[in-house]
């Protein structure tokens, strides 16, 4: 695990902008200090095509890429297009796990990179809380996305999520947790798009 993930409280922003402003987020730790921001990265063709006449993101598939606030890279969250996988890799490219999609909106499954069983995200109905589970069933982590308002809602891409870790969590679970709140907003908020 990355040393800017270590604090059991972690806060996950989104930044304030318009509808078609996508996959940027800043990533804040118990004391209140930016660890790590994201920003959108292997830019696919039709992207501009796509801003100019968006459709339901969530089915896009696009990758973040976060970086220490001084710019050295952690991990890159990517996720496929539709929404059946979502990989968190090194900069490297080696897999660090996924999130397999077992009921859409409702349950993700956790793999290591060799496909083992590491968990689930076990998803409510209104799709704002989040509860990660080890192989056995035990809460190691709980993400809650906040609610900003009907405005900011609508009209923004803002969310912000918090997320507590229930230490002492073994890697790479650990990790996943950590890119819960990313994964999730990527694959079930970002659609917000006027279709």
């Amino acid at each position: 695990m990355s040393e800017a993930f270590s604090s059991p409280v972690l806060k996950v922003e989104q930044p304030r902008r318009g509808p078609f402003a996508k996959s940027k987020y800043r990533v804040i730790d118990g004391d209140g200090t930016t660890v790590a921001v994201a920003d959108e990265t292997d830019r696919r063709r039709g992207d501009a095509i796509r801003t100019a006449f968006p459709g339901k993101s969530d089915l896009d598939a696009r990758a973040v890429l976060l970086s220490t606030p001084e710019g050295e890279p952690l991990l890159v969250v990517d996720k496929q297009k539709g929404r059946a996988l979502t990989e968190v890799r090194r900069p490297d490219g080696d897999v660090v796990g996924s999130f397999v999609t077992q009921r859409v909106g409702r349950r993700y499954v956790l793999h290591d990179p060799d496909g083992t069983v590491l968990g689930d995200v076990d998803v409510d109905i209104p799709r704002n809380n989040f509860a990660v589970r080890d192989a056995n069933g035990k809460k190691v982590a709980h993400v809650r996305k906040k609610w900003a308002g009907v405005v900011t809602h609508l009209l923004t891409t803002a969310d912000k999520y918090d997320v507590e870790i229930f230490d002492p969590v073994p890697e790479p679970l650990r990790t996943m947790a950590a890119m819960t709140a990313i994964v999730m907003d990527m694959n079930l908020h970002e659609s917000k798009d006027i279709t």
